[in-house]
């Protein structure tokens, strides 16, 4: 692979792991209307497109349900309240990290979680990484698999999408890339296993931070 002089990851899924906390928040929203609650495996198969997709899927009906926004309102802030209790960073992430930043390559996240979440999370957990990009589509910047939140970022640091790859665990993600006309290593550690991301155009995988550090690096 070529070198890079830029980095743009997602978050959930990626960088992080978020479904127990994301589970929660989904079940809390679902318990205060009275409808049933999912399992972690249900949540973990509908996240990836951003909150309003995600409940959805959740909630009966999805948007035809006369209660489908007060319930998205209500996941919308007790999952802000719950968003650190269980997440936390994959194995080897933060030494990936540092290990990224030492040899000069600019970091940034780019998630379809709404925008606040997504720069706590990178705030409290990857300080290292200096910009972060959220869902922003009452700004008129679409969420992925758009490339607007991708084309800001590219815009922040002044780079071309040849300098750039794009690292995520998900269809999404591939597409992300694609739109943005960049390339695209998929993880396999996150949300979506191999055989998925090949059905979706995955052609470069990583199955561990250190083999992603690897490609990044073009290590031996």
């Amino acid at each position: 692979m070529k070198r890079y002089t830029t980095v743009i990851f997602d978050l959930d899924g990626t960088l992080l792991d978020t479904l127990a906390d994301l589970a929660d928040g989904v079940n809390i929203a679902l318990r205060l209307h009275g409808f049933p609650e999912h399992t972690t495996e249900e949540v973990c198969m509908a996240v990836g497109s951003g909150v309003v997709r995600l409940m959805e899927q959740m909630v009966p009906g999805g948007k035809d349900n006369p209660d489908f926004e007060p319930c998205l309102a209500d996941f919308r802030r007790e999952y802000a309240k719950i968003a650190q209790n269980k997440t936390c960073p994959y194995a080897g992430i933060p030494e990936l990290l540092e290990h990224l930043a030492a040899a000069g390559l600019r970091m940034a996240v780019v998630s379809n979680k709404f925008h606040g979440a997504v720069v706590d999370l990178v705030r409290h957990y990857f300080p290292i990484i200096p910009v972060a990009a959220g869902e922003r589509e009452a700004e008129g910047i679409r969420k992925k698999p758009a490339p607007d939140t991708v084309l800001w970022v590219m815009q922040q640091f002044g780079v071309t999408a040849e300098e750039c790859v794009y690292i995520g665990d998900s269809d999404v993600d591939i597409a992300t890339a694609k739109n943005a006309s960049m390339d695209c290593i998929s993880v396999t550690w996150g949300f979506r296993d191999r055989a998925f991301l090949a059905a979706h155009g995955a052609s470069v995988y990583a199955d561990t931070p250190a083999e992603l550090e690897k490609l990044l690096l073009k290590k031996d």
